[in-house]
């Protein structure tokens, strides 16, 4: 087999959305000739972590490499999981890390990094580097190796890097500097592979040395085999209809004006208060938590907290409605893809754009993400379809354009192009 090194800080044991995406392409490699080496980061303190994911891989004889990262979670090394801070704090401390560091906190991560893969690559040659971001440290990395290594390269963008919309930028400096460390990574790199087609966009605006067919785009998506829940535990049903949310919320993504619509359901309609449950599968904060109080929701919201990979599929299953709110179009989040792979009923409080025309595809409902009155009705009319058994998911044909293991067959195709037997 072909050996390929994927370079990526978010990685099992370290749990949340950004570590799907990397996990599922190291498992399904090497059924198309590539055996992966992940090099990550030293066990340390995040918001989440998932060990089923790490059993996962263990469970794959998958070789992983640790290295030690002077970033901000090393601070909390000892507690383990930290609790996420309030989102006034959040903001504050991301910004504060956006002024100090360039082009991101984990930038202290890339010495021991690239000594530890350099160890590892004079042992034991690869024939490939691959380095996903963000944080966008992970690319340095890669660009990095590859000049010491003469190995191509194939950077992966998550989302995007200097036109991420949550990236604060405190001087034209900081933009500047980021522009050219991105400029420089993309001459570099020999594949480009973007999750979405609106970060593709965004890189050839910005860009004009690339070309259209520089940049490959691999959505995201779902693993089949999580979807096949067979460990004999039964799902976890209620009487109620359940909308659930996964994931975490920041900055302007969050559950207020999905709370402040259902409040405003159950004024019209009081009985179905007893009838519907808003379920929140991950980090759910104190401040939310008392807006569901204020709002007298507290019989009708079930604020689970963040659940390993296998337990969060369990209740994404035996939900009703699955919703995503977004107020950008330069994302993708993965759990979009996930929920298209239950084959349950979508509701998008996203603007209009690409990710709108992706749920829209899988029979889902999209209004605009700040229109409460849009989202109640919303809401309304998805109970009555419940009521009646009328909720339709994705057709098969949708799903299917979605499946991880084929989507790992697309990335192994660009590897193959540049490595030759």
């Amino acid at each position: 087999m072909k050996k390929v090194l994927v370079i990526a800080y978010y990685f099992p044991p370290l749990g949340l959305s950004g570590v799907q995406r990397t996990v599922k392409f190291v498992k399904y490699l090497e059924q198309y000739g590539w055996k992966p080496t992940v090099l990550t980061v030293s066990h340390t303190g995040y918001y989440a972590k998932d060990e089923s994911m790490l059993r996962e891989m263990e469970s794959r004889n998958i070789r992983i490499i640790r290295a030690d990262s002077l970033d901000p979670n090393r601070l909390f090394n000892k507690k383990g999981v930290v609790k996420m801070p309030a989102e006034r704090t959040r903001k504050i401390l991301s910004r504060l890390s956006d002024t100090v560091f360039i082009p991101d906190n984990k930038i202290g991560w890339k010495r021991s990094a690239i000594n530890a893969a350099s160890a590892l690559l004079k042992e034991e040659p690869h024939q490939l580097l691959f380095a996903t971001a963000p944080p966008q440290t992970a690319f340095l990395i890669g660009k990095a190796l590859k000049e010491k290594f003469k190995l191509p390269l194939v950077v992966d963008y998550r989302d995007a890097w200097v036109d991420y919309p949550f990236k604060y930028y405190p001087t034209p400096f900081h933009k500047y500097y980021n522009y050219r460390l991105e400029k420089g990574l993309l001459r570099s790199a020999d594949g480009i592979v973007t999750a979405s087609r609106r970060v593709k966009e965004m890189i050839l605006r910005r860009y004009k040395f690339l070309t259209y067919n520089d940049i490959h785009i691999i959505s995201q998506g779902f693993d089949p085999e999580d979807m096949q829940i067979n460990d004999g535990i039964p799902l976890p049903t209620t009487t109620k209809m359940r909308f659930t949310y996964s994931g975490t919320f920041y900055e302007d993504r969050n559950p207020t004006y999905f709370l402040e619509a259902l409040a405003r359901v159950f004024a019209r309609h009081p009985e179905w208060s007893e009838k519907i449950e808003a379920c929140f599968v991950g980090t759910f904060s104190a401040e939310y938590g008392k807006l569901v109080t204020k709002l007298g929701l507290t019989d009708a919201v079930n604020a689970l907290g963040y659940l390993d990979h296998r337990q969060c599929v369990k209740y994404l299953l035996a939900s009703d409605v699955l919703w995503v709110k977004m107020i950008d179009d330069k994302s993708s989040p993965g759990k979009i893809y996930e929920y298209i792979g239950t084959g349950k009923k979508i509701l998008g409080c996203v603007p209009e754009g690409f990710m709108r025309s992706t749920i829209e595809e899988a029979n889902g409902v999209c209004v605009e993400p700040r229109d409460i009155g849009a989202i109640a009705e919303s809401i309304t009319a998805l109970y009555r379809q419940y009521e009646t058994g009328s909720l339709r998911g994705a057709d098969e044909d949708v799903i299917r354009k979605y499946n991880r293991a084929a989507l790992t067959g697309d990335l192994a195709k660009i590897f193959n192009n540049l490595v030759v037997d």
